[in-house]
């Protein structure tokens, strides 16, 4: 009986993610002991927003087995995954997600986040690394200001803002000032904005790449541990077309594709509630079948988006329960459970002498 109850709560379909928990790397163990029903289930990504789907679903489970659920146990435990050959996870994040472009102007900076906000949302620690380094805008779309703090001069306290940790070239510098710099100036700045920042043990770095796939993207490449590459595109054929470039660069350097996100996927009039897709339909679902890979999601174009971002309080901490905050949610869980099913690997220990 317990064995089939296990199969049972297995098979179950987790509601917006169109996949199994054994599917998303749940792992479950089930006991029945004079009809009484325990279950425990441990997610690979942050999932107590299931708990009361699971709830109702466990409990009809049980009772298919002529069991009462007694008791349900529902953990998230999240692993550092595998990264490219011959470098191991950061010992303070367990997880870099590059989010990534073929070019300018899809809206990558704000998907990414978004989806480092939705991510905490749901119970993760999570930074935000601005790789843009000729045009940082995570400290505008955050909503920070100020400088960091160096404890020790030679290292620096990321800063904070709705409940994620951020790191910007443009924190650090005066906001009109240009980066003027060569492409190894900007490499090296990259590093040390990641390897002397002092991250809090995040189950999840999302670096927020410039767009293309230039001297920042080599040595993201090269260089830094990456879990996993999430693709930004509109549905227009030019974008998906240097969509694609950035696709295959990620793979020829071994960073796994988690999926595309396709940013302006729809406009729905704020007036007359028309549905226009402006920039084209179905671009980004195209893309995801021809190359294997997951559409993580399709995110509207509104108004209020970019008047968030502006604000400095993204539309996922601004408006939590809007149509377009549930869209970079969903976009963000499908994203997690895609990296919960792959490999994962031993996180070195972070030693610190003080």
């Amino acid at each position: 009986m317990s064995e089939a109850l296990q199969a049972r709560v297995a098979a179950l379909e987790a509601p917006e993610l169109g996949v199994s928990l054994t599917e998303a790397g749940a792992r479950i163990r089930a006991a029945v002991s004079d009809g009484r029903a325990a279950i425990e289930v441990v997610l690979g990504f942050p999932g107590d927003w299931l708990r009361p789907w699971l709830q109702a679903q466990a409990e009809r489970a049980a009772a298919a087995e002529g069991a009462s659920l007694a008791r349900l146990e529902l953990h998230s435990r999240i692993a550092a995954h595998a990264v490219q050959p011959n470098l191991t996870p950061l010992p303070a994040a367990r997880n870099l997600i590059a989010v990534g472009s073929g070019k300018g102007g899809v809206g990558k900076s704000t998907t990414a986040v978004n989806l480092a906000l939705a991510l905490a949302a749901d119970g993760a620690r999570v930074g935000v690394l601005d790789a843009d380094i000729y045009g940082p805008s995570v400290p505008t779309m955050l909503g920070l200001g100020g400088r960091p703090d160096s404890p020790d001069g030679k290292t620096i306290e990321p800063m904070r803002a709705h409940g994620v940790e951020a790191m910007s070239i443009g924190l650090l510098v005066e906001q009109d000032t240009p980066m003027i710099w060569r492409g190894p100036m900007a490499t090296s700045a990259l590093t040390q904005l990641l390897n002397e920042t002092r991250w809090g043990d995040l189950d999840y770095l999302v670096v927020d790449l410039p767009p293309g796939t230039g001297d920042i993207q080599l040595t993201l490449a090269q260089k830094i541990p990456v879990a996993g590459a999430v693709i930004v595109t509109t549905p227009q054929d030019v974008a998906t077309l240097d969509a694609r470039k950035a696709l295959k660069m990620f793979e020829k350097v071994q960073v796994p594709v988690l999926g595309l996100v396709e940013n302006m996927a729809v406009h729905v009039c704020s007036n007359c509630g028309h549905a226009e897709h402006v920039f084209g339909e179905g671009g980004g679902q195209r893309m995801a079948a021809q190359y294997g890979v997951p559409l993580l999601g399709s995110l509207p174009l509104e108004i209020a988006i970019r008047e968030q971002g502006d604000a400095g309080v993204p539309v996922v901490a601004a408006a939590p329960d809007s149509a377009a905050a549930r869209a970079y949610r969903n976009t963000a869980r499908r994203l997690a459970v895609e990296l919960a099913r792959r490999p994962q690997v031993a996180r070195p220990l972070a030693v610190t002498l003080r």
